[in-house]
């Protein structure tokens, strides 16, 4: 069978036998088959610059050579893999390399607790945990906020696209405005206090409030130092947990490690996931206050929740990327090159598209929704994926790898001037 054959074969076996829930698949119809850095390669040979990363999941590339060759070492000396909860020299390496270049510098002290694989799990678990601790039920979430689509997650997800698909009930989780949702000029929080301190209010104390410090699916949102410290004092003048949610923004994806660093927060809980495990490798934790550890043997378990190759991986990328603040002085540098970049582009399109975001996940948000999945699509045809976001899907979401070199950045971004100005235009 010739190569073209072969893919409309394969286009075929996807179409007829996998479920009709596949998504990212239609926006990007390529069929890839390896990856290295910030490239993305089809059957063909054809390539693709991928400002998505895996929704976050591969933030230093695909295939960074230092990752895999801790992986396929680990895995030529017979290593563990599968685990449960069971002690392993994996698990202690990644504990040990976390604790001493990662909390420790940055005089933060938590328990980890290993949950399931996805970043749902770890939000479930948290959830569970601020209620167990408190003895209350209600969790206070924000608009435009998203932690996963399982139930309790979901709860507290506000996207009434995926809500309406649980065809259930979802209580106990209120929603309060963002930062910046009602406009400027206007404290989101002190909204928030009125509710708390008004016996007439409707809402009760809650459990926990969960958080992201910049809201990646919900339109890369980007809360302000002083919010998210306001709301830190908030939640410890009225004993209610703070949980981050640092499923996304993390692990360098705004800059410093966790993206509450620079607002100088030290939450109560912190669920992690996608890039945790660093290849792309399915790994979630949450990090817990010690004295909030009151969990008792078993309480809340899961078959996966001992990934041990995502440990080494995990473990490696600490050691290769982590050590020092030379990820963070490269982050912010790629970061400035990029913000001109779309600001260049958005003085060119003036009142069609908006600059926003942080660190390397930015984007623009655009007028209309149209003109976000005409710019996707125009950009997929020129060599470049990039994702749309938001409650319309009307905001353009670059999310390229931490360690993409400036030229391959600028390559990516010469791409996405030459899709917006297509999309704008009406061209394909």
């Amino acid at each position: 069978m010739s190569e073209r054959t072969t893919e409309h074969a394969m286009h075929r076996i996807f179409t007829d036998h996998e479920s009709n829930v596949r998504s990212y698949c239609r926006n990007f119809p390529a069929i890839f088959q390896s990856a290295r850095g910030a490239i993305l390669t089809d059957i063909s040979g054809r390539e693709w610059i991928d400002f998505l990363c895996g929704a976050g999941a591969v933030n230093y590339g695909h295939n960074h050579p230092a990752l895999k060759r801790a992986v396929l070492d680990y895995l030529a000396d017979d290593g563990l893999v599968h685990g449960l909860d069971l002690h392993s020299t994996a698990k202690a390496q990644f504990l040990e390399a976390f604790q001493s270049h990662i909390l420790k510098p940055r005089s933060l002290e938590y328990r980890v607790q290993f949950t399931g694989p996805t970043g749902a799990n770890a939000v479930e678990a948290a959830f569970k945990l601020a209620r167990k601790v408190t003895g209350r039920r209600g969790i206070v979430a924000f608009t435009h906020g998203y932690h996963g689509l399982t139930l309790g997650a979901l709860a507290a997800t506000a996207n009434n696209y995926f809500r309406g698909a649980a065809n259930v009930t979802m209580g106990d989780v209120t929603f309060m405005p963002y930062d910046g949702w009602l406009g400027a000029g206007v404290d989101t929080l002190a909204v928030f206090e009125r509710y708390l301190k008004d016996p007439s209010s409707g809402m009760d104390l809650p459990a926990a409030v969960v958080v992201e410090t910049t809201q990646g699916e919900g339109g890369i949102n980007v809360a302000s130092v002083d919010w998210l410290r306001g709301l830190a004092d908030l939640c410890r003048r009225y004993d209610i947990l703070l949980i981050i949610d640092d499923i996304q923004a993390g692990c360098g994806r705004t800059g410093p490690f966790f993206s509450f660093e620079r607002a100088q927060l030290k939450p109560d809980l912190v669920t992690m996931s996608k890039s945790i495990g660093a290849y792309g490798l399915p790994m979630s934790l949450v990090l817990i206050r010690p004295d909030l550890d009151v969990w008792k043997p078993g309480e809340h378990t899961g078959t996966f929740r001992g990934n041990n190759l995502a440990f080494i991986a995990a473990t490696a990328a600490i050691e290769t990327f982590w050590v020092g603040t030379e990820m963070v002085r490269t982050v912010r540098a790629r970061a400035g090159e990029l913000r001109e970049s779309l600001r260049a582009i958005a003085a060119h399109h003036a009142g069609r598209i908006e600059p926003r975001g942080i660190g390397l996940l930015q984007g623009f948000a655009c007028d209309e929704p149209a003109l976000a999945k005409a710019i996707s699509r125009a950009a997929f045809e020129r060599g470049l994926i990039v994702e749309c976001a938001g409650a319309h899907d009307e905001v353009i979401k670059t999310m390229p790898p931490l360690t993409i070199g400036s030229t391959e950045l600028a390559r990516g971004c010469d791409l996405l001037r030459e899709a917006v100005d297509a999309a704008v235009e009406g061209r394909p």
